[in-house]
């Protein structure tokens, strides 16, 4: 059996387990469950999906690193400008029509690639970025809420980890994705473009665009899809939006607005280390390494199924990108355990704690253990936005609402750290400037511990 078919049963189990679970749910809010649940897999596929462009969008379009960690602003900036406006939309038009146009819009994000993959205009891509970014911003401000009504209040916490473990499956999935189908064949260089004539320079910029434009071409039809059985399902109505209190209540809550600086840190240090895992890679000539060595090369092709020799050195790096995503996934079902046994601010100081640790390894180390170790990250990343977010909300009462929508907002860490980051190695190189990223894993240690002694007090 291949390591894609071994990974691919061990999903399946993990799939398996949560269908049983999701079976307990009650009848009449099964179908929404799982039809909100795919909504969770859908945006995480997407999200981590475009790291997969920014290896091939630096060659093509000779960008600095900086230049490259724009991608992720025009992405994430979305989340900053959109999340209180969507909250807004959906008070006014309801959440299953808000779900339909966050979905709608996420598809003419995905049919924009088109054009700017045509045109090699690097301006189309960012605009097609942000308006897929702004579809998931409304997908997000609607789901997390929906999920946790969809049956009895103290099963709310359960339901919405289920729902936020097929995220992670998607994030998981979506690096062998990108190797398989964007990062496989390679890249010419500006130079090498500029000097192909006729014939060969036309199919060379063909191929290209083929290879952008195909994957996000079918999701574009598979969203669509998704839209027009939302159309049909009967979804239970939300809680009122009355007596939810305002903005400025929320802003004067000390808590909630360490945990929105909380979500902002954690989201910009994953999606940093996620952006840049291939260039860093490639920086410490991991392809050598990784050739060299049986069981390195076995997973790279069994993940390729291809000769690794045939494929591209982003490609062979970028495979292993996936085990980044899938430990979040695994944190996440072990994480939701340790929750229910230790105070969250105790697990979320512990997570933060051994990322640290794994992030100053892969500092201080070389060859395969400063890559394992930064790709161990993923799993300690885990637990960290729902709990984080749990504790921000904790005894707000009705300001909830108006705080899930700051909470949203505050995933703009995504479009500002992973593009100050690659500023850092610009000048610095990847090993000093991933102390940057422990100094974010190092806040949220803080807050772990704050809310841990306040949980302490309180009882």
């Amino acid at each position: 059996m291949s390591m894609m078919a071994e990974v691919g049963c061990l999903l399946m189990k993990f799939q398996l387990n949560i269908i049983n679970t999701i079976m307990n749910q009650q009848k009449s809010y099964r179908s929404s469950f799982i039809l909100l649940t795919i909504l969770f897999f859908l945006w995480g596929f997407i999200t981590v999906l475009v790291d997969s462009l920014i290896p091939r969008l630096r060659e093509l379009f000779t960008l600095t690193y900086f230049q490259a960690g724009l991608v992720q602003f025009a992405f994430f900036g979305a989340y900053f400008l959109l999340s209180v406006p969507a909250s807004y939309i959906l008070s006014k038009i309801g959440y299953k029509k808000g779900i339909i146009l966050g979905l709608l819009t996420m598809a003419l994000g995905c049919l924009l690639f088109y054009p700017a993959a045509s045109y090699r205009v690097f301006g189309i891509f960012m605009l097609a970025y942000f308006i897929l970014a702004a579809g998931i911003t409304v997908l997000q401000v609607a789901a997390n809420p929906f999920v946790a009504v969809l049956g009895s209040e103290e099963g709310a916490s359960s339901r919405l980890n289920l729902s936020q473990a097929f995220n992670s499956l998607g994030t998981a999935i979506a690096p062998a994705v990108g190797a398989l189908f964007i990062l496989s064949d390679r890249i010419k260089t500006k130079d090498e473009i500029a000097a192909l004539t006729g014939a060969a320079k036309d199919n060379y910029l063909t191929t290209e665009a083929s290879a952008v434009q195909t994957p996000f071409l079918g999701l574009a039809l598979f969203i669509v899809f998704i839209a027009g059985i939302f159309l049909f399902a009967k979804l239970p109505k939300m809680i009122s939006d009355e007596n939810t209190g305002s903005y400025s209540e929320a802003f004067k809550n000390k808590n909630l607005m360490l945990g929105v600086l909380g979500i902002f840190f954690y989201v910009g240090a994953e999606v940093a280390i996620g952006s840049y895992l291939v260039n860093y890679f490639l920086d410490m000539n991991l392809v050598t390494v990784i050739k060299g060595n049986s069981l390195m090369k076995s997973i790279a092709e069994s993940i390729l199924n291809s000769g690794i020799t045939e494929s591209d050195n982003k490609a062979i790096v970028g495979v292993f990108v996936t085990f980044y995503w899938s430990g979040a996934m695994i944190g996440r079902f072990i994480g939701a355990y340790l929750t229910k046994i230790m105070k969250p601010g105790n697990v979320l100081g512990i997570f933060a704690t051994i990322a640290m640790i794994l992030i100053l390894i892969s500092i201080s180390s070389t060859g395969l253990l400063s890559m394992w170790s930064i790709l161990a990250v993923g799993l300690f990343n885990s637990i960290m936005f729902p709990t984080i977010f749990a504790l921000a909300i904790n005894g707000i009462g009705s300001l909830k609402p108006k705080a899930s929508g700051l909470l949203c907002m505050a995933i703009v860490g995504g479009a500002i750290i992973p593009p100050f980051f690659g500023l850092l190695t610009d000048y610095v190189g990847f090993k000093i400037a991933l102390i940057f990223i422990m100094v974010c894993y190092g806040y949220i240690l803080w807050y772990g511990i704050k809310n841990s002694k306040k949980n302490l007090l309180d009882a």
